[in-house]
């Protein structure tokens, strides 16, 4: 590399990948990733540009523990939660149970929907917590959630 700062070099992937998305698709993008830094200030951002989303690590490892996701679409965008089947979701806002999806679950806002921070906030912590759980514990979580013994 050339002096380059990793961390420019991920904003610039991430301006450019969010310059193919129409403007109110990108200021609901915008307003996920800033509740996601106030939920989460330790979590580092990176682009996925195979699975067309920014991904965010927890720094508990070296190579980080990916949490949640913000994926715009087109038409959409979605603010998701890499463990969101064990998380706990008391007022039963997650998404993804009816696509048949084994452990991610998401949020999902339309172009001129208000973004509720308090929920977001309160789902992006979970998601952190159930993340960085050990490996035992979140099986133990989801033996639990299926009522096996």
């Amino acid at each position: 590399m050339t002096g380059e700062i990793p961390g420019e070099h991920r904003a610039a992937d991430i301006d450019a990948f969010l310059a193919l998305y129409p403007a109110h698709i990108v200021r609901q993008v915008e307003k996920l990733r800033a509740l996601v830094a106030r939920a989460v200030p330790g979590a580092s951002e990176r682009l996925r540009p195979g699975w067309r989303l920014i991904a965010y690590d927890l720094p508990a490892s070296r190579q980080g523990t990916y949490f949640a996701y913000v994926a715009p679409e087109v038409g959409h965008v979605h603010l998701g939660f890499a463990w969101g089947t064990l998380m706990s979701d008391p007022t039963s806002l997650l998404e993804g149970a009816h696509l048949g999806l084994r452990r991610v679950r998401y949020l999902t806002f339309q172009p001129t929907q208000r973004i509720e921070a308090r929920p977001a906030l309160a789902l992006l912590r979970e998601a952190a917590r159930v993340a960085a759980m050990h490996r035992g514990e979140r099986q133990l979580l989801a033996l639990a959630r299926t009522g096996a013994s």
